[in-house]
């Protein structure tokens, strides 16, 4: 498109949102460098071979969420007219023409977006899959694979494999972590790098997963694979690609050794029944602090993960357990440049001076811990189910308010146990519903929004939280314990049972932001909802 400033915007004949300015303004741009202090020359490139490998699944990712809206996206490109900048930049932001914070309503053009994204035809609802399934039984684990696409042929739907579909953007992707491979001085890690490349054509992801979990403190780690199933409204099943270049930080990483030695007690303690919460005693928590100087696909569109808790297959939490990864640099932009500044505008001066960095940053870590937590599986009339696929897709959700508030119960039971000192449960909940408001600003869309409004909705609703006639709302620390193991207990049921009438009525009843709320949120209009990062390495897909 070069010279097109010349002929006019792009976007000119477009139906463009007219505020797309205050929508931009919402992030703050940051940058995201890559510190080379402290790696060897051979690791800086293998770095720059992982974030090579990167931009083949970001590319994948786009066509995943909006095949059309990377059409545009890349006919912007050329173009410096400021109104095709603003909204290129806000495409890439949302990875596609849907305003995460809008409800998914369409910021360019008038298409609704379809529930099903780029997994399912557009036509396509989920209770003709489940008619569809019932008369095709043996179809079904084809049609609720999370790595296939699913499209009608002939009059019949059909399940094809993502290493078939995206075989051309998987097949160098692959051949990139391969040359990755021969530039790690980490035998572990040049292995795993190997198996991923194979899982990326096969779509066996098991073995990398294994070899992952057993990586012992490496320097250069990445996330590299279709994981999260955000993205998937119809089902909630279909997974995205997602990455995340990663450099160890020793220092803070050392810090989390006290968390590992209490996963399993804290496990023990869950208030379910003893088959509904599989021991973990003798498992694997490891936790690693990480800068992430470089991430694509979904770690790198619209929310900003500050950390991680992978792999997500059940088979290895009940093997092995899961990993715990922190994103320094995402984590101290986010309490910086949001968290801080909205807990000061909505909170009670006292309590938002409560809210500090190292209070949030122990609710991450358990926050991340407890996604391990609870049931492994559903127990259901139909037998033993997972999860994901019994909730559907509310289970988002659900899994990112049982993380919360089941990291909570676990804070407080290292508090009663003498782990941790009982000053610092205070600062913990101050941090946590200052966060909450950061949250609740990106609407009732996004699943970790989804999870947030309805637990602050509960929290008002016992009085743990209440709103002042100032219009800021007041934290009661008494009632916060008692408060979240309730909540906690019936999220935890919920997952047990599998009961996605009961989590979707549970969510309608609670997932509503309130009039007054807001209100208040309005004081705050200033402050970003959240960051853009900015990474010095190159951009992934032009």
């Amino acid at each position: 498109m070069t010279g097109s400033a010349a002929k006019g915007a792009v976007s000119e004949a477009l139906h463009v949102a007219p505020d797309l300015d205050v929508r931009v303004a919402k992030f703050a741009r940051v940058e995201m460098p890559l510190r080379t202090p402290g790696l060897t020359a051979r690791e800086v490139k293998l770095v720059e071979k992982l974030v090579d490998a990167s931009r083949y699944l970001e590319e994948i990712y786009w066509r995943q969420m909006d095949p059309d809206g990377l059409t545009l996206y890349q006919s912007l490109a050329g173009s410096t007219d400021p109104r095709d900048v603003k909204l290129r930049r806000y495409l890439g932001i949302n990875a596609s023409r849907f305003d995460l914070l809008d409800e998914n309503k369409p910021f360019v053009g008038t298409a609704p977006m379809s529930p099903g994204r780029g997994f399912y035809p557009q036509d396509l609802t989920r209770e003709k899959i489940e008619q569809y399934v019932k008369a095709h039984p043996e179809k079904k684990e084809a049609i609720y694979s999370s790595t296939t696409i699913v499209r009608w042929h002939d009059g019949e739907l059909v399940a094809l494999p993502y290493h078939i579909v995206f075989r051309a953007f998987l097949e160098p992707a692959a051949l990139r972590l391969r040359e990755a491979a021969a530039l790690s001085d980490d035998p572990a890690f040049s292995k795993f790098l190997q198996l991923r490349a194979e899982a990326l054509l096969t779509d066996d992801y098991y073995k990398s997963d294994l070899a992952w979990m057993d990586l012992d403190r490496p320097k250069v780690d990445i996330i590299f694979a279709p994981y999260e199933t955000y993205g998937d409204g119809l089902l909630g099943v279909k997974a995205t690609y997602g990455v995340a270049v990663l450099v160890r930080n020793a220092v803070e990483s050392r810090k989390l050794e006290m968390f590992q030695k209490y996963v399993a007690d804290i496990q023990d303690a869950l208030p379910l029944p003893a088959e509904d919460r599989p021991s973990k005693h003798g498992l694997q928590t490891p936790m690693e602090v990480m800068d992430a100087p470089y991430r694509a696909g979904d770690l790198t569109h619209g929310y900003q993960a500050v950390a991680d808790n992978l792999p997500n297959d059940p088979r290895i939490h009940e093997l092995k357990g899961s990993k715990k990864i922190f994103f320094k640099n995402f984590m101290d932009a986010r309490v910086n440049y949001v968290i801080i500044p909205v807990a000061r505008h909505v909170l009670l001066p006292g309590q938002a001076a409560k809210v500090t960095s190292e209070g949030y940053v122990l609710g991450v870590i358990m926050h991340e811990i407890a996604h391990g937590l609870g049931p492994a599986y559903a127990r259901t009339q139909a037998g033993k189910v997972d999860i994901r696929e019994a909730i559907g897709p509310a289970f988002s959700g659900l899994e990112e308010a049982k993380a919360d508030v089941v990291g909570l119960f676990g804070l407080n039971w290292l508090v009663e146990h003498g782990y941790l000192p009982k000053s610092r449960m205070e600062e913990c909940y101050a941090s946590f519903v200052g966060g909450m408001f950061r949250t609740v600003r990106f609407g009732v869309a996004e699943a970790h929004s989804k999870a947030e409004m309805m637990e602050l909705n509960y929290l008002v609703e016992r009085g743990a939280v209440k709103r002042r006639s100032s219009g800021r709302y007041a934290i009661d620390y008494a009632k916060m314990p008692g408060t979240l193991s309730d909540l906690a207990k019936e999220l935890l049921t919920i997952e047990a049972t599998g009961d996605r009438a009961r989590a979707e009525n549970w969510f309608k009843k609670y997932d509503v932001m309130p009039v007054e709320l807001r209100g208040t949120l309005k004081a705050a209009a200033s402050v970003p909802v959240d960051i853009d990062p900015v990474f010095s390495l190159k951009e992934a897909v032009k």
